[in-house]
């Protein structure tokens, strides 16, 4: 439903809603300090999942039942009701729900000049990206609260635009200098790994086996932890962080495709064509076209 109501300047929303589902988004963003963009909720199907997707927005998550897991920067955070994570600007992330307990969250994106500096309020910021919020149902009640605010008109707008700033104000009252980190440790293994493979994935000979040697484990049970923690064999890992290396590249520079693939480990430009095109489904060439046009 769309509502365009009073005069020019007034912000314009949509809202819909199912019975698992509901999305509300303000179309225009009239504060410069600090601005909601959309808000939602959605109760998840077994392992559901959004992503590997880059967010031009910060965007919180707050889980009210269930459970996911959520994965950025090469890191993995399981996470339960009445946690939640953040999402950065220009950050690569995916998440998915639980198989046998998927969860229902909601979300809330915001931008502005000041959101950064309000979020660190809070103790979230790029380096520690999970919270927990027990307190109380007010980051529920407050993005309830918009929805029920879907008929634009300027009370509405400013009574969204104070919503705004309570959640990240609850957020900041109830910050935990301990917050939560990533799980106990066989991530100890996965990050090295991880490390290892970021720092050597241009030498075309790195073989898996050279990884596990370096953390001091045989290949089978390093596969285990990486599929434990990542859903992800180390070879895939090492694949995908290759590609989103080599789709930097093809949309940030002008190097030909021969030097971008030998830049990301293959020798062989035809090969890594092929690679490409499995993971992407598209050719490198028509990568780059289609982001330039």
């Amino acid at each position: 439903m769309l509502d365009k109501l009073g005069c020019d300047k007034l912000k314009t929303l949509e809202y819909n809603e199912s019975n698992k589902h509901k999305y509300l988004e303000l179309k225009e963003k009239n504060s410069l300090d600090l601005y909601l963009g959309y808000c939602g909720m959605e109760k998840c199907l077994p392992s559901h999942s959004y992503g590997p997707a880059v967010r031009n927005n910060y965007l919180i998550h707050y889980i009210i039942d269930g459970e996911g897991t959520y994965y950025v920067n090469g890191q993995s955070y399981r996470l339960r009701k009445n946690q939640g994570f953040l999402i950065c600007p220009n950050t690569l992330t995916y998440y998915k729900a639980s198989k046998d307990n998927p969860w229902t969250y909601m979300w809330i994106a915001f931008n502005g000049i000041k959101a950064k500096k309000y979020l660190n309020y809070a103790n979230l910021n790029e380096d520690n990206l999970i919270f927990e919020y027990t307190e109380d149902d007010s980051l529920e009640i407050y993005i309830n609260r918009m929805f029920e605010l879907n008929r634009m008109n300027y009370s509405n707008e400013l009574e969204i635009q104070g919503l705004l700033y309570l959640f990240l104000s609850k957020l900041a009252m109830s910050k935990n200098e301990n917050s939560l980190k990533r799980n106990n440790i066989s991530d100890f293994y996965v990050e090295k790994a991880i490390e290892f493979m970021q720092n050597n994935y241009l030498n075309p000979n790195l073989k898996i086996t050279d990884v596990a040697n370096f953390v001091g484990l045989n290949r089978s049970y390093l596969t285990h932890l990486f599929k434990k923690s990542l859903k992800l064999s180390p070879q895939e890992f090492l694949l995908n962080y290759r590609i989103n290396e080599a789709t930097s590249l093809l949309k940030n520079t002008n190097l030909s495709v021969g030097t971008i693939s030998k830049s990301i480990g293959y020798n062989d430009q035809l090969t890594f064509s092929k690679v490409f095109k499995k993971v992407k489904g598209i050719s490198p060439k028509t990568y780059r076209d289609n982001f330039l046009k």
